[in-house]
């Protein structure tokens, strides 16, 4: 099993930053890609982005490209995602994702979730 917790969210002006934050414990191996996907009020769960377990592969989804950034911290075992040039669209409760790679957790093959936390951009 693996355990992921993200950490902040919240509420920030349209232009600006926000860094979130996952920790993860337990079994980390068993889930090698890590990512992060959103999902907006009366929207369906979608993909954000991905990094893998060596970190050499990144997939982002086309609205965020240029924006946010994945990274990996190993010596601490989280995952964070920069987020620049916030846009009315962004806000959702963003999720920590685990599963067998960061091109399968881009098509959606997701074997552990985070509770999420919220993003709130004003206007």
């Amino acid at each position: 099993q693996v355990q992921l917790v993200e950490s902040g969210g919240g509420l920030v002006q349209a232009g600006g930053s926000l860094r979130l934050s996952c920790a993860s414990s337990g079994r980390s191996f068993s889930a090698p890609g890590m990512g992060w996907f959103r999902q907006a009020p009366g929207k369906e769960r979608e993909f954000v982005a991905a990094i893998s377990w060596s970190g050499g592969a990144i997939y982002y989804t086309d609205s965020v490209k240029g924006r946010f950034t994945i990274s990996r911290d190993y010596a601490n075992n989280t995952v964070s995602l920069q987020m620049s040039s916030l846009k009315p669209e962004d806000p959702a409760v963003y999720y920590c994702a685990g599963g067998p790679g960061a091109n399968r957790l881009r098509d959606g093959a997701v074997t552990y979730w985070g509770q999420g936390t919220q993003v709130t951009v004003s206007s």
